[in-house]
């Protein structure tokens, strides 16, 4: 039988409000036969229908969509054996394009002028009445600072930090909110509205008033009466606005400061003044995900420090927020400070740099309960004061962006699988909103290397695509003219720290705006975004060239020097100089990475002219990073392990060069006692470099080592996140701030850029490959090694789920495999014996009888 497993549009299945003119459809299919494909689709929406043979990146071209209208779809499908499925769904337009009527709205008598701090919050508030029955109410609203709004008391949907943060002189989000059921009779709206990113402390410099001089609201409520008639109310004079209100103080790197004993309806309001607003931002119905209250944790632990602190350990670092229930006398002040370790069994505070990550709550007589909704923390122990154990009851819940899980990764190693759910809990506590380095200290900035080196493995445990595609809308935004990606986006400059403040190319960390976007068409198989990003890549490209021609000559023109790189970051035992003075090794690889990936992307946009041009100039940087960066044994003289991964995974040398390569590779690892020894760059590869050629003992003796530097000595010193630094703890128990190496004191123990290791898992181990986009055709080809007796992986494609699992039992293989309906997948069995097969389940079995059966 076929059914549609997932239909969607703009990668939503409900709840999709979109000023998207040509929104995108896809589905994914299941049957319960062999060899499934399908035949043809079609969707109708309307007198708009539109027939088809393909299941992902459908978009529609009928007649202009009306905004704030209701569309529904319907999907009838018919497969190459003649079964049919049907399936709906509706999706909303936005304003597409419609003016605001509303008006920007402040307090004008509020003046912010304080340096390195946030503002005070702003409440701004209406009452009204409805003068009939309303069936339809959506409230449409943003701000420059982040807001949460409530409608009679009660909390209007379920977001944190709304508008989002985007590349606000570009583009600003607009949510909006079905409020129908809300509404009374008579009604009182109130919204809440706090620096955030726009208005507040941000970067490690901590710069304010980025983006405007204060606080401002923008929304309209549009009412719908059952007598067909239609209502306004907008922002503007008519709203009255306090500082007044129970949050004092709110800002993400301090915290909050809630008082309880506040009666708002005692405060000083007055009339809310007009913003001359001085950003002009395209406004657009929310495009990325939303920041979402997600798992909720209780307290392993609690206990009394030297300090007299109460210490509660909720077992897992996250990004998150606790929530408070507390019996309280008035004016009691409860402070809670959080820390993603402990020294000495107190707080460790000193890595969170000028971060308080503070809550200081003021009670009101009795029961009462606090969570904070204008701040987040990234922690794992909080500690109390002001309260007893007793009076008080936490716990916590993670925040980040409401991404799905789409991938499962488990083998016989307990370790690995720790590893596994720490590379999930590092990414999570960096997706809120925006791809963070970290979650706690004073940073929590886009910075694109992270993220360019982890998206693949990002995208093999999360449904990513609205998350990059709203990132990568303010990586388009923010390229310079000279075709650069700032180092952080968006772009928040930082004083005296020019490589910020001057945006240019700076490999592997600019590389995101193709390593990105070819994670996530390998992953989803939307062509769209590829055709997106394809100028944005060549610009860069060319900005990369540029800079690795100035002043050259030859093949010199190929060696990318200048200006600026990060080189091999934090690469253990070595510090910031040596990391960047690797650079030349790390860049002119990415040269020829970067132009070689164009390539492919420009074959698949049918740019053949462009291909032959970009794969030109792949092998002219991979020839010149052989000839002048290695000596005639392909030996680099200061030998570092980065150095010898990234021409093996790139593929830049011939069979005979990379069989020499790889034999250095492996005798330095071996020589360093199997221990990671390379940055931010090699890393994600290293055991793809060894595995891949040849060496399999050694990328499995990597993986498994267990002593500093390495994946697993992290395990074993109780992390449940991945750390920054590989010596983020020593075995001592003492930890490295950085405070001796040029880093000014960086170290964070929830970073999710050394977790790219997970691709090697999903790839290798489990053996799970995409090879064309979206798995329209894949591979599983599983490398035995490690000790390992059994792997399973798991990983929800655009056609549907991809299995293999496979268990090695008294020299017995046995593997377990499914294919979506749609797709063929390449098995190669340990024997090097290959099957193609379409759709379906199987099991295969080799070693003392070989045996294979479909399921």
């Amino acid at each position: 039988m076929l059914t549609i497993k997932r239909f969607t549009v703009n990668d939503m299945t409900v709840d999709c409000v979109t000023d998207q003119k040509q929104p995108v459809f896809s589905f994914a299919l299941e049957s319960d036969q062999q060899n499934v494909a399908l035949k043809e689709a079609t969707l109708t929406i309307g007198n708009w229908q539109r027939n088809v043979n393909t299941q992902i990146g459908i978009e529609y071209n009928g007649p202009d969509l009306e905004p704030f209208t209701v569309y529904k779809v319907i999907l009838e499908v018919t497969d190459n054996h003649g079964e049919k499925a049907t399936a709906s769904l509706s999706f909303e337009t936005g304003r597409l394009d419609t003016p605001f009527k509303a008006k920007w709205i402040t307090n004008g008598s509020y003046h912010f002028t304080e340096k390195k701090t946030s503002p005070k919050p702003m409440h701004f508030k209406r009452q009204f009445s409805c003068r009939k029955k309303v069936v339809k109410a959506r409230l449409y609203s943003t701000a420059l600072g982040i807001y949460e709004a409530k409608l009679n008391g009660e909390k209007i949907g379920a977001d944190y930090f709304a508008p989002g943060f985007t590349s606000y002189k570009h583009q600003l989000q607009y949510q909006t909110y079905d409020v129908t059921e809300q509404l009374k009779r008579s009604n009182e709206l109130l919204f809440t509205v706090a620096g955030g990113w726009a208005v507040g402390a941000f970067t490690y410099a901590r710069r304010n008033r980025v983006y405007a001089k204060r606080q401002a609201l923008l929304c309209e409520l549009h009412m719908e009466y059952e007598d067909g008639t239609k209502e306004i109310m907008t922002s503007d004079e008519s709203f009255s606005v306090t500082m007044d209100g129970h949050i004092k103080e709110a800002e993400f790197y301090n915290g909050e400061i809630y008082d309880a004993t506040v009666n708002m309806d005692e405060s000083q309001w007055e009339k809310a003044s007009i913003e001359k607003v001085k950003i002009n931002p395209e406004l657009l119905a929310q495009y990325g995900l939303p920041v979402r209250a997600k798992e909720e944790f209780k307290p392993v632990s609690c206990n009394k420090a030297e300090s007299g602190m109460w210490i509660y350990d909720f077992g897992q670092n996250f990004a998150g927020v606790i929530s408070a229930k507390i019996k309280g006398k008035k004016g009691q002040k409860i402070t809670m400070k959080h820390a993603e370790v402990l020294m000495e069994g107190e707080l460790f505070t000193e890595p969170l740099r000028s971060a308080k990550q503070e809550l200081v709550y003021i009670c009101k007589d009795g029961q009462q309960t606090y969570s904070p909704t204008m701040t987040y923390m990234g922690f794992r122990y909080v500690g109390v004061e002001g309260g007893h154990p007793e009076d008080i009851e936490l716990t916590a819940r993670a925040i980040y962006s409401n991404v799905d899980e789409t991938g499962h990764f488990e083998c016989s190693n307990t370790m690995l699988n720790q590893l596994q759910n720490n590379i999930k809990w590092g990414a999570k506590s960096n997706f809120v909103d925006i791809p963070t380095d970290c979650p706690q200290r004073d940073e929590r900035m886009g910075w694109t290397g992270d993220i360019a080196l982890f998206a693949s493995t990002a995208s093999f445990n999360f449904n990513t695509r609205r998350f990059y595609d709203k990132w990568l809308l303010d990586v388009q935004k923010e390229q310079n003219r000279g075709g650069g990606i700032p180092v952080t986006v968006p772009l928040v400059r930082v004083p005296f720290q020019w490589e910020i403040m001057i945006p240019m190319a700076v490999d592997h960390w600019g590389d995101a705006c193709i390593l990105v976007p070819w994670a996530e068409y390998l992953s989803r198989g939307d062509v769209g975004l590829l055709k997106q990003l394809y100028p944005t890549m060549k610009r860069y490209v060319k900005a990369c060239k540029f800079w690795a021609e100035l002043f050259s000559v030859g093949k010199h023109r190929r060696v990318w020097r200048l200006l600026h790189h990060y080189g091999d970051w934090v690469a253990p035992e070595a510090g910031l100089w040596t990391w960047m003075g690797r650079g030349k090794w790390t860049a002119t690889a990415s040269l020829a990475n970067t132009s070689n990936l164009l390539s492919q992307i420009a074959e698949i946009l049918d740019q053949p002219e462009d291909a032959k041009y970009y794969k030109k100039l792949s092998e002219e940087a991979s020839d010149a990073y052989r000839s002048l960066l290695m000596d005639k044994d392909c030996r680099v003289k200061k030998e570092f392990q980065t150095a010898y991964v990234l021409p093996l995974h790139y593929k830049m040398l011939n069979r005979g060069d990379a069989a020499k390569t790889a034999s250095h590779l492996a005798r330095m690892i071996k020589e360093n006692n199997y221990h990671i020894g390379t940055g931010f760059p090699g890393t994600p590869y290293v055991l793809f470099a060894l595995a891949d050629n040849g060496y399999i003992d050694e990328a499995y003796k990597m993986l498994l080592t267990d002593t500093r530097p390495s994946w697993l000595f992290q395990i074993k010193a109780g992390a449940t996140t991945i750390w920054e630094r590989w010596d983020a703890l020593r075995e001592d128990g003492t930890s490295n701030t950085g405070a001796d190496d040029g880093t000014n004191g960086m170290v964070s123990f929830n970073h999710f850029a050394n977790g790219a290791v997970g691709d090697f898992m999903y790839r290798r181990i489990a053996g799970i490959e995409p090879i064309e986009g979206g798995y329209k055709s894949f591979k599983i080809e599983p490398i035995l090694g490690g000790g390992l007796t059994y792997a399973k992986a798991e990983v929800e494609t655009a056609y549907g789920q991809v299995k293999s699992h496979w268990t090695l039992k008294n020299d017995v293989f046995t593997i377990d495999i499914h294919v979506p309906v749609g797709t063929t997948c390449y098995l190669t069995l340990p024997n090097d014996k290959t099957h193609v097969l379409g759709s379906g389940h199987y099991q295969f079995q080799e070693g003392r009888e070989e045996k294979e059966h479909a399921i």
